[in-house]
């Protein structure tokens, strides 16, 4: 004896969990500290000879990039390139703009400078401080 055969079911079987039934792909995880340590690592970058743009966007470039790198290492986030070349690119930009500080204070303490201050507020002219400036700048030259 065999058994009946029924009509195959217009409807299908239910997807499975965590499969869609329309084949698009799920939607991809972002990494929003690896973008922003980037962004923020280029600008420190560009911006390096003042002290908000080298100090303290490479300084949050950094620590991005970190947080970036472990979240990562732990497998919540993906693009640890992203942030492992944001945060380079943050210290870069620190080091410049501390190499810009440090620069910037010696010229400003050197008794070059104080000879220069003394000198612009003698000068009772825009020759006069024409010549203050040719001075300073050949005491710093030589």
């Amino acid at each position: 004896m065999s058994l009946p055969s029924y009509p195959d079911s217009p409807y299908s079987a239910p997807p499975a969990a965590g499969h869609d039934p329309y084949g698009g792909q799920p939607p991809a995880r972002t990494n929003g500290f690896a973008v922003a340590a980037l962004v923020l690592g280029l600008l420190a970058c560009l911006f390096f000879w003042t002290v908000v743009g080298g100090l303290l966007l490479g300084l949050l470039a950094v620590v991005f990039g970190i947080i970036a790198a472990l979240r990562t290492r732990q497998g919540r986030a993906p693009r640890r390139v992203m942030a492992i070349v944001g945060a380079a690119f943050g210290a870069l930009g620190l080091i410049g703009s501390a190499i810009v500080l440090v620069v910037a204070v010696s010229v400003f303490d050197s008794p070059e400078f104080k000879d220069f201050e003394t000198c612009m507020d003698r000068a009772n002219g825009r020759a006069a401080e024409d010549r203050c400036t040719e001075d300073f700048i050949d005491e710093l030259t030589s």
